[in-house]
C-alpha cells in the first residue's frame, strides 16, 4: 500500500532534507533562517485523522536550487555537531 516517500518534484527548488516528524524539519527551517538560506516546508501529514504512517506522515524541506549546496553543507555541520556530542556523552 505505501512506498517509499518521495519528495515532489518542484521547479527551482530543491528538497534538501526529509523527516518523518515536522519538529524537526520546522528546527532546521529556523536554523536555515537564521543563516538567511530561504526554505519552505512540504508536509504530507494527514491532518484529518493525525496519520503518521508512511507515505502520510513525511515532511520536507525545500531550498531554491541557488541555495542547495549552502544549505546542505549547514544541515550536515549540525548532524556531525549531534555525532560528535553523542561520542563524548558515551566516554
Amino acid at each position: 500500500m505505501f512506498n517509499d516517500p518521495k519528495p515532489n518534484d518542484i521547479d527551482n527548488w530543491v528538497c534538501v532534507l526529509e523527516r518523518s516528524t515536522k519538529l524537526e524539519i520546522e528546527m532546521a527551517k529556523s536554523y536555515l533562517s537564521n543563516l538567511n538560506i530561504p526554505s519552505n516546508i512540504l508536509s504530507k501529514q494527514d491532518s484529518s485523522y493525525s496519520l503518521s504512517v508512511g507515505d502520510m506522515s513525511y515532511a520536507y524541506l525545500y531550498v531554491p536550487q541557488e541555495f542547495e549546496k549552502q544549505a546542505r553543507e549547514a544541515l550536515a555541520s549540525i548532524d556531525q555537531d549531534e555525532n560528535s556530542e553523542e561520542e563524548g556523552d558515551n566516554s
